[in-house]
């Protein structure tokens, strides 16, 4: 998980380096292509079985549309904005886990953790607001990110124990491919800005190979530690991000949070961590079931 949070900016500074000059929907398409290339020789080497079960295909699926969804948004948003604000709005996840959790599978909420979720979102506000005022409306795009990202753990989770790691990040690759060339086929020629495809040049096809890459070395180690842990031990860990998109955004783009940034980046983590504390209490206070 913490090669994960090193790796995944790599990711973010590929994603802004190319919307540049490529569309947003083209560099969501090149993520899955170029993934599922790299993971393809992995497979062949490693001789995995590629065959899954209804269910997990229906899982796959459903886990490629909402990647899908959240890299959309998340590339929308670093277009305009710095990483490191884009992924301070994203990390108001734990606190979407949790009320999906209550949601989906009835987990117990109680006062504090809501108290905590609000006090969190609060954080959040202050990095939206002054990103409303500086570029709109794109300022919410990480909140779609951060739900979209929320179902794709869940999903994530639900068949970490069946599904091979490398052969679940391949078959996402390749479902994600399915799903998003028919929408770039359907609107080149539109004029649609976002989604109407163009030709990369040399250096945009770097950075196209380089969502891709990194995506499949990042998941990659995300969906092993899932195999072996239990999202809500992993969930601390996931903050480790904000240093590094802090020190990739100031050396490669020049960007470094504002103090208001920075208050609203210390409630977020601080109150994320009350949170996912309280979860791991409620875990360890359950008691097994009976064999």
């Amino acid at each position: 998980m913490v090669a994960f949070c090193i790796t995944a900016p790599l990711l973010d500074v590929s994603s802004k380096l190319a919307t540049d000059a490529i569309p947003v929907g083209q560099i969501v398409a090149a993520r899955f292509v170029f993934q599922g290339l790299c993971m393809l020789p992995v497979m062949l080497a490693m001789r995995l079985d590629w065959r899954c079960s209804r269910r997990d295909l229906g899982f796959l699926l459903f886990r490629a549309f909402c990647l899908m969804l959240s890299t959309y948004c998340f590339v929308a948003a670093v277009a305009f904005m710095p990483i490191a604000d884009a992924i301070a709005i994203v990390f108001v996840m734990p606190f979407m886990l949790m009320f999906l959790g209550w949601f989906i599978f009835g987990n117990p909420v109680g006062p504090r953790r809501i108290a905590a979720s609000a006090v969190g979102f609060l954080g959040a506000l202050l990095v939206i607001q002054p990103s409303l005022a500086s570029y709109g409306l794109v300022a919410l795009f990480p909140l779609g990110c951060a739900l979209s990202f929320s179902f794709y753990e869940i999903a994530t989770q639900a068949m970490s124990n069946r599904v091979h790691p490398v052969t679940n990040q391949f078959l996402t690759s390749l479902a994600g491919v399915v799903l998003c060339l028919p929408v770039l086929w359907a609107f080149n020629g539109t004029g649609v800005e976002s989604l109407d495809p163009v030709a990369p040049d040399a250096l945009n096809w770097l950075w196209l190979f380089g969502v891709g890459f990194w995506a499949a070395v990042s998941h990659l180690c995300m969906t092993i530690a899932m195999k072996y842990a239990p999202a809500a031990t992993l969930a601390p860990l996931h903050y480790l991000e904000l240093p590094m998109a802090v020190f990739l955004g100031y050396a490669v783009f020049g960007d470094f949070p504002n103090l208001l940034t920075w208050a609203g980046i210390v409630i977020i983590v601080g109150s994320g961590l009350y949170v996912i504390q309280r979860e791991q209490r409620a875990a360890r206070a359950t008691p097994a079931p009976a064999p």
